[in-house]
Formats: C-alpha cells, sequence, structure tokens
C-alpha cells in the first residue's frame, strides 16, 4: 500500500514539473522553443532507432551485442528489441554494462555515446544565438525606431 502511494506521489509530482515547465506563464518569456525540444526529441529517438537498427543489422554479419559475458541464442524478435534497449542506453546514460558490443560495435556504441552527449549543447547552442539573434533585431527595431 505505501508503494503504490508513494509511486503515485512521484508521478504526480513529475507530472506537476514537466506541466510547470512547458505551461507556466513565467517561462513564455525565456527562451525555451517548443519547436527546438520537439526537434530534439525526434533527433534522439531517430539516432536511437537508427543504431538500434545497425546494431541488429550488423548482428548477422558477426557485430554482436553480448548479454551478461556471454553469447546467448536469441529469436530475431528478441534481437531487435536487444540492439533496440542497448542503443537507447547507450544514447542516454554510455550504458550499464549489462550489453556488451563486440568487435566493431565497440566503435559504433562510442561514436553513439559521443552524439548523444553533444546533442543536448548543440541544441542549446542553438536556442541562445536564436535568442541573441531576436534581441540583435529588437535592438535594430528600437534603433529604426528613434531615427524616425
Amino acid at each position: 500500500m505505501i508503494a503504490i502511494v508513494a509511486i503515485s506521489l512521484i508521478t504526480f509530482l513529475i507530472g506537476a514539473s514537466l506541466y510547470s515547465f512547458v505551461f507556466q506563464k513565467s517561462y513564455r518569456n525565456s527562451y525555451f522553443s517548443y519547436e527546438i525540444f520537439y526537434t530534439l526529441i525526434c533527433v534522439y529517438f531517430g539516432v536511437l532507432i537508427g543504431f538500434g537498427l545497425l546494431y541488429f543489422v550488423l548482428s548477422f554479419n558477426g557485430v554482436l551485442l553480448v548479454e551478461g559475458g556471454v553469447l546467448q541464442d536469441t529469436s530475431q524478435l528478441e534481437t531487435l528489441a536487444h540492439s533496440l534497449y542497448f542503443s537507447g542506453v547507450t544514447l542516454m546514460t554510455v550504458g550499464y554494462g549489462d550489453i556488451t558490443p563486440i568487435g566493431w560495435g565497440r566503435l559504433l556504441a562510442l561514436i553513439e555515446a559521443l552524439i548523444g552527449y553533444i546533442l543536448p549543447a548543440a541544441f542549446f547552442l542553438r536556442i541562445m544565438q536564436n535568442a541573441k539573434r531576436t534581441y540583435s533585431d529588437q535592438e535594430v527595431d528600437k534603433e529604426r525606431a528613434k531615427e524616425l
């Protein structure tokens, strides 16, 4: 019973935090951009699925993912699920170590982890660049208004 209450409370707090972040009036004048936020999510899913499918296809050519240190014989559907899981974990956290790539898969995992770290910074810089451009445009408009 305590676990259900705790999970419900945590879920409510996470939901309220996300709602507050996106919809509260205090953030409407900030540099938050729905377009860039949704683009970031789409790019993450694209990279995750792309690398997952890459691991899956390469698993037929010897680039394998080893689970628990043991090479396991799994069905194609399970291999696809493991590939997508490994891709997501590598992209978001650099891995847990429960699934390990072998061969060229290690290089792919390093590249995916690097992309996972660079993406947020790239989008943050994009937001700052847009904000700076908007500020510059406002200053130019003020100067033109003074001249008239």
